[in-house]
């Protein structure tokens, strides 16, 4: 961190100090046993704010009226299905203002709904709906490929009903049932509180789906309580009822569906929508949707940094942007040539009990810690995959500019802070959960992530521990990846980790193979991994061994496999690159890396 950074004024303080209370104060109502749960905050938004737009989205608006009479007409539906609280729904929609309005008709029955990764199909897809134990499945029209594409693969006993895109028809997909038609009559009004009335805030609201160190996505328990206290970053920040935040995020993730949703219904402002992030339309979006505030994941800016200049990128009203992963070497660029007033980031994750906030617009730091929240920074031995203890047997703190895993304690009380709600799965909550680690019997959340700390209080990325990579704004699991290719014949033994590509945030994948054969097919590799993969984890290379490197425990060196990188000039093995333009896994050669390296090819 440069020392030289102003350190916040009194005033700044003091105004935070403000909304800070002011925040606490509105979610006291939403603690785990309370009774105010996200029906309610949007039942309430529309009594205050009705004719005012919640949503704009492809040319036309949503008032808040609306939305709540949409998600009435969801409730009722469901209501005459016989589904309350502990049912499971799964979601599958593009982002559009429907998928807003599903889920909040499934939350005023007590309903829990499964959000379900637009970008997966195959094995993947079944993984999801499998884990939620969903019964019924509410699938847009825009995702009947991937239903469609499961053919003898489709789960038993899920009940699909499709929800049309648009003014088209959806399309017939075997025994599905038109959404449409069915809430075509159901009534408008609010349903009676009743319905809900043995719903608690702590119960579930959504299932996201997040990928750990290993194995397929896991269903992590998302609480109305933790719904309730989503949109804190982008309040605290200042956003209010006259601001239009701009979502180009997927609203299946935590940070686009619930950061981005929360801060607008608690604020009563407006959500300017987008399906999908564009680069070269995103400023053209901010000027037209008067779009005030947005929210950003770090590859997002390093696109927008690659668009050629246009008047539009310094036309704005924006005040300020929210978001996590804005390296510190575009920083400064990002915020001087987009003429950003306020960058706010942050660090948290779906399933954490711990989070970080930068509101003092320290360049590179993800914040500090909020008033009352326990996380810690102890020693972690990335070789051995171990917490070092001390002569007691507990974990050692790291010393300022130490890196460290960064934990936060486990704790029940009245409000939302310290909760960790664990997974679907008991055995993936266990290995999130470092116990005795200050005193005997502490719990504590591991995050997975490595920080350091400077001596002001304010922390620092530094990387994620164990398999599971960044790649486009997913995180992907190495396992899953290997996994999926290890079915493909002429594969013996197949090794995923990711390795980082000048200029590009995150890591790309690259799976090191141990053929059964003589040589690998590269056009029957790239079909199965496009068929089986979400386009973000698809390797981008692939490293063909004699046998694979182990260590003396029989472990993978996938340490020495990531340093090692994909220059073919400094490894003796094959190295080959996906060349999608192609179809196939292409050699890659000097010339192919150094168009990499430049930019000229990308994953």
């Amino acid at each position: 961190m440069p020392s030289d950074q102003a350190r916040p004024s009194l005033a700044h303080r003091l105004l935070i100090l403000w909304r800070m209370i002011r925040f606490l104060a509105g979610s006291l109502r939403s603690g785990p046993t309370g009774r105010f749960t996200a029906a309610d905050l949007i039942e309430r938004s529309a009594r205050r704010r009705g004719e005012h737009a919640f949503v704009r989205f492809e040319g036309r608006s949503v008032s808040y009226r609306e939305y709540n009479e949409a998600a009435n007409q969801i409730a009722h539906w469901a209501l005459g299905r016989g589904l309350g609280r502990g049912d499971i729904v799964a979601l599958m929609m593009e982002n559009r203002p429907e998928f807003l309005q599903v889920w909040a008709g499934l939350a005023k029955v007590g309903a829990t709904t499964a959000l379900i990764n637009t970008n997966l199909a195959g094995r993947g897809l079944v993984h999801a709906l499998e884990a939620a134990g969903a019964g019924i499945l509410i699938l847009g029209a825009e995702c009947a490929h991937a239903w469609a594409g499961l053919g003898s693969d489709v789960p038993g006993g899920i009940e699909v009903h499709v929800l049309r895109d648009g003014p088209q028809p959806a399309p017939a997909l075997g025994d599905a049932r038109s959404l449409d038609e069915e809430i075509a009559g159901c009534s408008r009004s609010n349903p009676p509180a009743s319905v809900r009335e043995a719903l608690r805030a702590g119960d579930s609201l959504f299932y996201i789906y997040t990928s750990g160190t290993t194995g397929l996505p896991k269903a992590a328990r998302f609480s109305h309580s933790r719904f309730m206290g989503g949109g804190i970053y982008a309040l605290l920040a200042g956003f209010g009822r006259h601001d239009a935040f701009y979502c180009t995020l997927p609203l299946y993730h935590t940070v686009g569906g619930v950061m981005c949703v929360n801060a607008v219904l608690r604020a009563g402002g407006t959500l300017a929508l987008r399906r999908r992030f564009s680069a070269s339309q995103f400023w053209r979006d901010v000027v037209d949707m008067r779009v005030t505030a947005f929210q950003y994941i770090g590859e997002m800016c390093r696109y927008l940094l690659n668009q050629p200049t246009t008047p539009l990128e310094r036309m704005h009203q924006l005040r300020f942007c929210v978001g996590n992963g804005l390296r510190p070497d575009i920083w400064e660029e990002f915020q001087g040539r987009f003429a950003i007033p306020r960058i706010v980031e942050f660090y948290g994750a779906t399933e954490s009990n711990v989070s970080l906030m930068n509101l003092d617009n320290r360049t590179g730091s993800v914040g500090k810690l909020p008033f009352g929240m326990d996380g810690r920074l102890i020693r972690y031995d990335v070789e051995s995959d171990t917490h070092p203890r001390d002569a007691d047997g507990h974990c050692i703190e790291c010393a300022d500019d130490e890196p460290g895993e960064l934990i936060g304690k486990i704790a029940t009380g009245k409000t939302a802070a310290g909760r960790f709600e664990g997974y679907t799965s008991e055995e993936a909550s266990a290995r999130k959960t470092l116990r005795d680690v200050f005193e005997q019997g502490d719990a504590w959340f591991r995050s997975g992530d490595l920080l350091r700390r400077d001596a002001d209080g304010y922390f620092y990325f530094v990387d994620r521990i164990g398999d599971t990579f960044r790649w486009k704004g997913e995180n992907v699991s190495t396992q899953e990846v290997a996994e999926a290719i290890s079915v493909l014949d002429g594969i013996e033994l197949c090794t995923v980790y990711g390795v980082g590509i000048p200029g590009q945030d995150g890591r790309a994948g690259m799976a090191a193979l141990v053929l059964a054969g003589d040589k690998l097919d590269g056009a029957a590799l790239h079909a199965h991994v496009t068929r089986e993969l979400p386009a973000y984890a698809r390797p981008a290379f692939v490293r063909v061994q004699d046998e694979p490197d182990l260590t003396g425990t029989f472990k993978l060196r996938k340490v020495d496999l990531q340093r090692e990188g994909f220059d073919p000039g400094s490894i003796a093995d094959p190295i080959l690159y996906r060349d999608d333009a192609g179809g196939t896994y292409a050699p890659l050669d000097a010339a192919a890396h150094a168009r990499i390296q430049t930019g000229s090819i990308r994953f």
